[in-house]
């Protein structure tokens, strides 16, 4: 960063956003194109050195997850957005009522001109370039702040973004908290911020001083549902998947699991078999990611501990650790004094709540803050309508956890304290537009016969025609 302050550094940078803005206020769909084309080109012939920055800044980051979460749902992203950005961009045709004719009514998608978006650590790439896919699609200009816990990704970042995009088209900014919250007080068009519920709020706040229109996908307690039906086999692999990939560092990972109570223990057996069959050891294992920090290690220690303390039976689904792979754990017996059942987990523990009737466990989740997603596993499809009809999610999967995320032609986004707004595909192109209307009248104007002075003869008929 330049020696200059971090907040006069960054109204630079978007000084000069906004007049690359103001001299191109309207990119064609061909310019749009062409910078997607380049950013699918640069991520995808640097795939492995993103594999190996994300890896260094987490200690250990499986490549297979990198790859599988991370590359292939942005370059999937770039891919949709470029077939149908014409579509997108199409204006809307909308009907004019019969008292005002004659006369045309659209709608046309304007770009809102330079968009923030602060990007969180435990996804660097995917979650800086999902909504980076839609703010170019809708023909924005763009500012990333990257997080301070991913020092190698947001550097590596910078340097590629550079390549293909000038600075007044594309920005990356680094720095630590300090330039964050400088980030967030900028007068953008728009701001998107992924991270935690409580530094969301902050930055709400901050966005309010410029009025600027904020999406917010904050995460939560998602919780899963195991019917009383379901094979135990299919609910423990998929729920298991879910949550150990990244080992649990992910806003939409399954954070608790309602349980039938005479299952419980046929889910725990199920579910430390699909995990042991998954990650057979973690000392050495590459496919077993490390929590990102020590101080994210020790808030999910300190989490466990007081479970613990407060009377939760654990059971450790290892025997050993390996630095910051931290093993993984099932809690039973939790209470609502335990820390782990209040906040968000982020991590590798997993609370088992037994339930005796589907109305009780759909009960506890909506006694809740409304997660940003919800899980069910059962194949009864009338059970699987009463869980979506009666309760609130950001998003929900059937049978599966996380893998909605990765939909391209479905919005992803939170709930009240989950989150406000949507991106991905078509949302996402629309949460960076402004959709403008448009009304239009050439040389008739039939709107004469209802200006003053009123009481004319004609004006009453037109009233008993049309109020009514």
């Amino acid at each position: 960063m330049p020696v200059e302050t971090p907040a006069a550094y960054l109204q630079q940078i978007l000084a000069a956003q906004r007049s690359a803005c103001a001299a191109a206020p309207l990119p064609c769909a061909q310019t749009r194109r062409q910078w997607l084309n380049a950013l699918r080109d640069v991520l995808a012939g640097n795939q492995q050195a993103l594999v190996e920055a994300i890896s260094a800044d987490f200690g250990n980051r499986s490549a297979d997850e990198t790859l599988l979460a991370e590359i292939m749902p942005s370059l999937h992203g770039i891919r949709y957005a470029r077939r149908h950005l014409r579509g997108w961009m199409k204006p809307s045709r909308r009907r004019v009522g019969l008292a005002f004719q004659p006369a045309s009514a659209r709608v046309i998608y304007q770009p809102l001109g330079v968009v923030g978006i602060i990007v969180p650590w435990n996804y660097p790439l995917y979650l800086a370039i999902g909504p980076l896919v839609g703010a170019l699609a809708a023909g924005n200009r763009v500012m990333l702040k990257m997080s301070e816990s991913t020092p190698a990704t947001g550097a590596l970042l910078q340097r590629l973004l550079a390549q293909v995009f000038p600075e007044d088209q594309v920005a990356v900014v680094l720095g630590d908290v300090e330039v964050g919250k400088a980030f967030a007080r900028l007068p953008f068009d728009h701001l998107l911020f992924t991270g935690a519920t409580h530094i969301g709020r902050d930055v709400m706040h901050a966005a309010a001083d410029n009025l600027t229109p904020v999406t917010l996908e904050l995460g939560g307690k998602s919780p899963a549902i195991v019917s009383a039906t379901v094979p135990l086999a299919d609910a423990a692999e998929r729920i298991a998947f879910g949550k150990t990939l990244n080992a649990g560092q992910t806003c939409v990972a399954p954070d608790y699991v309602l349980v039938p109570r005479a299952r419980l223990k046929g889910f725990v057996d199920a579910y430390r078999e699909a995990v042991q069959r998954l990650y057979p050891s973690l000392a050495d294992n590459p496919d077993y990611t490390a929590i990102i920090n020590a101080r994210q290690l020790a808030r999910l220690q300190d989490y466990l501990d007081d479970a613990r303390a407060k009377g939760a039976e654990v059971v450790p689904l290892f025997t050993e650790a390996q630095q910051r792979r931290m093993p993984h754990c099932l809690l039973l017996e939790v209470n609502e004094h335990m820390r782990v059942m209040h906040e968000e987990i982020f991590g590798p523990l997993l609370p088992i709540i037994p339930y005796d009737e589907l109305d009780e466990a759909l009960a506890y989740v909506n006694a809740r803050p409304r997660p940003l997603a919800l899980y069910y596993f059962g194949y009864d499809r009338p059970e699987q309508q009463r869980v979506l009809d009666s309760t609130h999610s950001g998003g929900v999967c059937l049978n599966d956890t996380l893998l909605h995320v990765a939909q391209d032609d479905l919005p992803f986004g939170g709930i009240g304290p989950s989150g406000m707004g949507h991106y991905h595909g078509h949302e996402g192109f629309l949460t960076f537009s402004k959709a403008r209307a448009v009304f239009a009248k050439q040389r008739f104007n039939a709107a004469r016969l209802i200006y003053p002075p009123y009481g004319k003869w004609w004006q009453k008929l037109i009233y008993a025609l049309f109020i009514r």
